[in-house]
């Protein structure tokens, strides 16, 4: 197999030559067709995450079909297509884990991070955690759908009923989530880098009632804010937008520090949340409701050796929608 291996924090990806990883009891081993290029792997090339465990293959949103079955899986067979996620583990039996809030598991594994990831022609997966696809959808435009689509979709449900809806950073997850939010009839509220016209465009064309720079007023005060971008400075611009009982979702799982804000900002009731990882549910609710959506995902692709090239555009912001590699 070919894998494209991250050595130390900041060093450039090396593809190198592996020998074909085996199943072990519980899992899967699936031969990657598209893998989505996600901020986290930034994360997680820039060293702004602990305890990465060096060599790592990063890649998170991976499409492919299994071709090698380990001991004791019963719910997946050669040939099934399917999809691997950030969380790849789960120990089961800690507090949160027995609560159904594996998302917060004490011991978890996370694909691409503390497991070798989809950067590369093969990976091994936990069989519990591979969600079975079928057969509708393009493997490359799916691949973003495994995780910009399901934190995605846990950060929405986290802003409620909210009808005026503030989308801050209009990438792959940004995207994504405006047409589920379109479709459900909320008014959504782009906010996009002062100047990115294609994210703008992009944003209207997907049905945004309001597209701006962040550091705009929206025309109306918001119900609930999302924030995509791993920028602290939004959450005070958040704060300020949403109306009194407004709720700001931080989706990152990094991001820059918050600058101080007066209390008055967060009284009246508004709420600061955080979304951490996914749990299963979550993939099974997201991936129900994609054909009855009807999501379109915007994505530029690069061939698995040019992943250091992808992750320099979606660094630079030079990437509209999600970035996608193909081995």
């Amino acid at each position: 197999m070919e894998a494209m291996v991250l050595s130390g924090p900041g060093a450039q990806l090396e593809l190198r030559d592996r020998a074909d990883p085996l199943p072990q009891a519980g899992e899967v081993r699936v031969k990657v067709s598209a893998c989505g290029v996600c901020r986290t792997d930034l994360h997680v090339v820039d060293g702004e995450l602990p305890d990465v465990k060096y060599p790592i293959v990063p890649g998170h949103e991976v499409v492919g079909r299994i071709d090698a079955v380990g001991a004791d899986v019963t719910n997946l067979k050669h040939g099934d297509r399917v999809g691997v996620p950030w969380l790849g583990y789960t120990c089961g039996v800690c507090a949160y884990c027995r609560s159904g809030r594996e998302n917060l598991c004490d011991r978890p594994l996370f694909t691409g991070y503390t497991r070798d990831g989809g950067f590369a022609t093969h990976l091994t997966a936990d069989a519990r955690y591979a969600f079975p696809l079928g057969e509708d959808g393009d493997d490359v435009a799916t691949a973003p759908l495994l995780c910009a689509g399901l934190i995605g979709w846990r950060s929405l449900v986290m802003t409620g009923d909210a009808q005026h809806l503030g989308i801050y950073g209009f990438g792959a997850a940004g995207h994504i989530i405006a047409q589920v939010a379109c479709w459900q009839g909320r008014s959504v509220y782009a906010f996009t880098r002062a100047g990115d016209v294609a994210a703008q465009e992009l944003a209207r064309a997907l049905g945004a009632n309001w597209t701006g720079a962040s550091e705009e007023p929206p025309p109306v005060p918001l119900d609930a804010a999302i924030i995509y971008a791993p920028v602290g400075a939004l959450v005070p611009l958040a704060l300020r937008a949403v109306r009194k009982g407004g709720r700001v979702v931080c989706a990152g799982i990094h991001m820059s520090d918050i600058p101080s804000f007066p209390y008055r900002m967060l009284w009246e009731e508004r709420q600061l949340l955080s979304v951490a990882n996914l749990t299963r549910n979550d993939g099974i609710e997201f991936f129900n409701l994609v054909p009855r959506v009807g999501i379109k995902t915007e994505t530029t692709v690069f061939p698995l050796s040019e992943a250091n090239e992808a992750l320099g555009r979606l660094r630079a912001g030079q990437l509209t929608g999600a970035a996608v590699l193909k081995p």
